[in-house]
């Protein structure tokens, strides 16, 4: 029995882009839980002062589903974006999630395989030189900081918006959106988010240094010694 081209190419495919398919319909499906769960506990707070419910639809819409996407949102991808550019200068001896000690900051062009250095297969702005290169080599924290910065964006926004709608259920004047940047609620939502993924990353820099995950990148190989550094299984 013979096996199609067509068939080892999808099969190819959902092999080769395992991880990013998998991750992104968990996603998915993680934030259809979440808006589920959302809309029935905001119809409970509704029902509990005597207002109108909302249907699911009304729900997705509402700044109150928003804001609480966004602010998970622009933690993440500001833990992302400090991770890409501290982890240029800063160490850990012993991490896979560390360089070698030796390589602290933005290593030659040699060692990157730029300019002159660039392969074949490299990405054509890897080796043209002047601002398509410096750019092109800071291209993904660069996307990072600019996700960061248009999801807390949107969070402050949703949260203004949001928090003017609980004021005016409660019969209280609405804030501006300066008023608000500068409120407890906001910074509230965004601390408590900031500080759980700082303290993710840092156990992940230490604990990767002692433990093991065998067949994982993130981890070094079962045998490795403790004090082996930037390297990975």
């Amino acid at each position: 029995m013979t096996t199609s081209t067509s068939g080892r190419a999808g099969r190819g495919f959902w092999r080769d882009n395992s991880l990013t398919l998998a991750f992104g319909g968990a996603f998915l499906i993680v934030l259809a839980c979440q808006a589920v769960a959302g809309r029935a506990e905001f119809n409970e707070q509704l029902a509990t002062a005597g207002l109108q419910q909302v249907t699911f639809g009304e729900y997705l819409t509402s700044s109150d589903f928003a804001v609480d996407v966004t602010e998970n949102w622009q933690s993440e991808f500001l833990q992302f974006f400090l991770y890409i550019f501290g982890t240029v200068y800063l160490l850990q001896r012993g991490s896979p999630e560390s360089k070698e000690l030796d390589k602290a900051g933005p290593e030659s062009e040699r060692d990157q395989r730029m300019g002159e250095h660039a392969r074949a297969d490299s990405p054509p702005w890897a080796g043209v030189g002047g601002w398509r290169q410096t750019l092109y080599s800071r291209s993904l924290g660069i996307v990072m900081a600019l996700l960061f910065v248009l999801s807390w964006l949107a969070q402050s926004v949703a949260g203004t918006a949001a928090y003017n709608a609980e004021q005016l259920r409660d019969l209280s004047e609405p804030v501006s959106w300066a008023a608000y940047l500068a409120s407890a609620d906001f910074w509230s939502r965004t601390l408590q988010n900031w500080q759980s993924e700082l303290l993710a990353v840092a156990a992940m820099a230490i604990l990767s240094v002692y433990l093991r995950q065998r067949g994982s990148p993130e981890s070094k190989p079962v045998g490795a010694p403790h004090h082996a550094t930037g390297v990975e299984g």
